[in-house]
C-alpha cells in the first residue's frame, strides 16, 4: 500500500513537466541534472526514512524540524511543505487538461483543468476519497502504461536522436533543468505523512520508501530514453515548430510511432490519465491536511483549521487551496508553477537533513528503528546537493525565487506577530496521533 501511495503521488511527473527541462538543457543537460537529482533522492530518502521511523507523525518535516530546531524553523519547514503541496496540483491539472484536450479539442485546456479541480476538491470535501487499495490499482495501471509506452517506442529508438542539439544552452542549461529533474520525483516524501496510519511504521516505512524510489528511478530512465529516442527532444517539447512547450510529451512521442488515431495511442493516453488523476487527487488530499494542520494549531487563519459540520472534512482549507491553485493555473505558466513547487520541496530537503544531523547530536538516545546507512555521508550529500539546487534555482529564476521567498516572508510575519507568542511551547501533536474528526486511523490499510 505504501509503495502504491509513494509511486501514485509522484507518477504524474513521468507523464509531463520533465520535458520542459529539455527546452532548458537539451538531452545532455537534462540527463546530467536528472543524475544529480537521483543521487539527491537516494541519499535524502534513506535519511528521511530515519526521521519518519523515529518520529512517525503525520506532520512529516513539520514535526521533525519543530522537535530539533524549534518552533520558528518548524513553521518554515511546514510552510515549505504546504507550498510544495499547494503548487503541485495546478501543474498536474494543466496536464490533465492537455491530455483530455486530445479527446475534446473543442474544450479549452484551462476549462478542463478547472473542472478537474472542482471535481476532486468536491470529492475531498464530501469525504469521498480513494481508498488505498483503489490508489494502488490505478497506480499499477499507470506503471503498466509507462512500461507499455517504453515497449512500443524503444524498438524505434535511435542513438542519434539523443545527440541532436544535446546541450543547446551550454552549462547554464544544466542548472536550469534542475527543477524539472526534481519534478520526476517530487512528492515521494509524502509517504512519511501517513506514518500514523501505517502498521508497524518503523519497518514498513522503509519498505515503502525504498520500493517506491527504486520503481521511480527505473521508470524515469525508461521514459527519458524511450521518449527522446524516437525523434529527439524537440519532438516531445513542441507539438509543432514555434508552438509553446507541451504538457503532454508522451502522446507526442507515441504519435511518431503509432500516429494519433490508432486504438493503441488512445488506449495508452486513457490509461495514462489514471496516473495524473492518482497524483492530483492524492496531493490535493495531502495539501488539505497540511493546510488544515496549520490552521488547527493557529499557525494560519483559524478558519483553515475548521471542519465541515456535516462531512467532517477540512472544507475551508481545501477551498482555499483550490482558489490558490486555480489562480496559479490561470497564469498558464506550468514551468513556473513547477519551479515554485520545487522551491518548497528543496527547502524541505535542506531543513530535514539539518534536522537529522541535529537530532543525532541533540537526542543520541532517541529510539531509531532504522538508521541511515553511511552516516553522516548520506545526509551531508543530500544537504549539499539540496543547497546547490537552491542556489541554482535562485540565480536562474530570480523573480520566481522572490515570489517564493515573499510567500515565506509574509507567512512568517503572520506567524511571528500573531502566532508565536500565543502558541503553546509544547507542540500539541508531539504527544500522540491526531486525525481529522470522522477519519479514524485505518489499521487495515
Amino acid at each position: 500500500m505504501l509503495w502504491g501511495l509513494g509511486v501514485g503521488y509522484v507518477i504524474s511527473g513521468m507523464y509531463f513537466g520533465w520535458n520542459l527541462g529539455l527546452a532548458e538543457g537539451g538531452t545532455l543537460g537534462m540527463a546530467i541534472a536528472t543524475g544529480l537529482i537521483i543521487l539527491l533522492y537516494i541519499t535524502f530518502t534513506f535519511s528521511y526514512t530515519e526521521l519518519a521511523c523515529s518520529i512517525p507523525k503525520a506532520g512529516g518535516v513539520f514535526d521533525y524540524a519543530h522537535r530539533a530546531l524549534g518552533k520558528k524553523w518548524g513553521f518554515i519547514a511546514g510552510m515549505a511543505q504546504v507550498i510544495e503541496f499547494v503548487f503541485a496540483p495546478p501543474a498536474i491539472a494543466a496536464a490533465i487538461g492537455a491530455y483530455f484536450h486530445i479527446f475534446l479539442p473543442a474544450v479549452p485546456v484551462v476549462v478542463i483543468a478547472i473542472f478537474a479541480y472542482f471535481v476532486f476538491t468536491t470529492l475531498n470535501i464530501v469525504g469521498v476519497k480513494a481508498a488505498a487499495s483503489f490508489e494502488l490499482i490505478i497506480t499499477v495501471f499507470a506503471v503498466l502504461e509507462l512500461l507499455i509506452f517504453a515497449g512500443i517506442t524503444l524498438p524505434h529508438f535511435e542513438w542519434t536522436n539523443l545527440e541532436q542539439n544535446a546541450l543547446p544552452h551550454g552549462i547554464t542549461g544544466i542548472w536550469a533543468s534542475i527543477p524539472f529533474a526534481i519534478w520526476f520525483f517530487l512528492g515521494l516524501e509524502g509517504i512519511a505523512n501517513v506514518a500514523e496510519e501505517t502498521i508497524n511504521p518503523q519497518k514498513t516505512i522503509l519498505k515503502g520508501f525504498g520500493s517506491a524510489l527504486l520503481t521511480l528511478i527505473i521508470l524515469c530512465v525508461l521514459v527519458f530514453v524511450s521518449g527522446i529516442g524516437v525523434a529527439g527532444w524537440e519532438a516531445i517539447v513542441y507539438a509543432s515548430p514555434g508552438a509553446p512547450p507541451s504538457d503532454s510529451p508522451l502522446p507526442l512521442a507515441m504519435a511518431k510511432v503509432t500516429g494519433n488515431s490508432g486504438w493503441i495511442y488512445h488506449l495508452l493516453i486513457t490509461i495514462g490519465l489514471l496516473g495524473l488523476i492518482a497524483s492530483f487527487h492524492g496531493i490535493i488530499l495531502a495539501a488539505g491536511r497540511a493546510s488544515f494542520e496549520f490552521g488547527r494549531m493557529g499557525y494560519f487563519i483559524k478558519a483553515m483549521g475548521r471542519i465541515h459540520p456535516k462531512f467532517k472534512t477540512p472544507a475551508t482549507a481545501l477551498l482555499v487551496n483550490m482558489g490558490i491553485g486555480i489562480l496559479a493555473l490561470l497564469t498558464g505558466e506550468t514551468g513556473s508553477i513547477i519551479t515554485i513547487a520545487c522551491f518548497g520541496a528543496v527547502t524541505l530537503y535542506i531543513l530535514s537533513m539539518i534536522t537529522l544531523l541535529r537530532l543525532r547530536k541533540q537526542e543520541p538516545n532517541l529510539e531509531r528503528p532504522f538508521k541511515v546507512p553511511f552516516y553522516p555521508y548520506f545526509p551531508v550529500i543530500a544537504l549539499i546537493i539540496g543547497i546547490v539546487c537552491m542556489i541554482a534555482m535562485i540565480t536562474l529564476y530570480p523573480l520566481l525565487s522572490l515570489f517564493y521567498f515573499g510567500i515565506l516572508a509574509i507567512a512568517y510575519a503572520w506567524f511571528y506577530f500573531f502566532v508565536k507568542n500565543n502558541a503553546d511551547e509544547q507542540h500539541p501533536i508531539a504527544s500522540g496521533p491526531v486525525n481529522l474528526p470522522g477519519e479514524p486511523i485505518d489499521h487495515q490499510g
